[in-house]
């Protein structure tokens, strides 16, 4: 596909951006070696960020210190094709409101989707921890619900949930996780491996329906080890 550049035109003082051709709103897709650099920044992201999470911390700072670690990483290996952004404001632009639907935690978008702010990788992050039935089912109702909505991601083919797992070794987490995951959305919605990176606990895939016009939206699970971040009560 022909690359689009962007001109400056105008008259004296009027100027505005024009396209060469052609033109159209960039593909959701996303290529295997695009997912593989996400998954990559995630998890190096989050090892990174590990050293600097204290006990207790909770999901924005934590998040913070990621993305800070994956900016990093993306200038030290010159991914000019790419933009990080956090606490990504999504806005309704078929109402006149001035409400916001919601912000979305890290976002990440290639070259082929820059300029259109609807295209987009989107990532929630959330606690978990074994056994810790309150952290793991807003990991569900506060992180999976969104993309299934459509409050993230609308009509895109992948999302992301990044979960920071509290305790390890993390024993049946997963096991738990899928379980609730069927419980809200079908046997269909189970999670399935997804291979893995040497520096996340475990990656997984589930298809999900997201609205009510029967678009079905792929949602990449990676857990990565944010023991760090235990609350001092929590630790024997």
């Amino acid at each position: 596909m022909p690359t689009v550049f962007w001109q400056i035109t105008g008259l004296r003082d009027d100027m505005y951006l024009s396209t060469d051709y052609p033109v159209g709103r960039p593909a959701f897709e996303l290529s295997q070696d695009q997912l593989a650099t996400v998954i990559d920044l995630l998890c190096s992201g989050a090892t990174e960020a590990r050293k600097l999470v204290t006990p207790g911390m909770l999901e924005v700072p934590i998040t913070i210190q990621v993305r800070k670690a994956m900016l990093k990483l993306k200038k030290r290996r010159s991914l000019t094709n790419l933009q990080i952004v956090g606490e990504y404001e999504l806005l309704d632009l078929q109402s006149d409101d001035p409400d916001v639907l919601g912000r979305i935690d890290i976002i990440l978008q290639f070259l082929h989707q820059f300029g259109d702010e609807e295209a987009y990788l989107g990532v929630e992050c959330k606690r978990v921890s074994p056994g810790n039935n309150t952290l793991n089912q807003r990991y569900i109702t506060q992180g999976v619900a969104r993309f299934v909505t459509g409050k993230y991601a609308l009509g895109h083919h992948w999302g992301i949930m990044l979960g920071y797992v509290l305790q390890v070794p993390y024993r049946d987490l997963v096991n738990n996780i899928d379980s609730r995951v069927r419980s809200a959305y079908g046997d269909d919605a189970r999670l399935h491996p997804n291979g893995g990176h040497p520096l996340a606990l475990s990656l997984h895939t589930c298809m999900l329906p997201q609205g009510e016009g029967g678009h079905r939206i792929r949602l990449l699970h990676i857990f990565v080890d944010m023991a760090a971040a235990r609350p001092h009560s929590s630790i024997p």
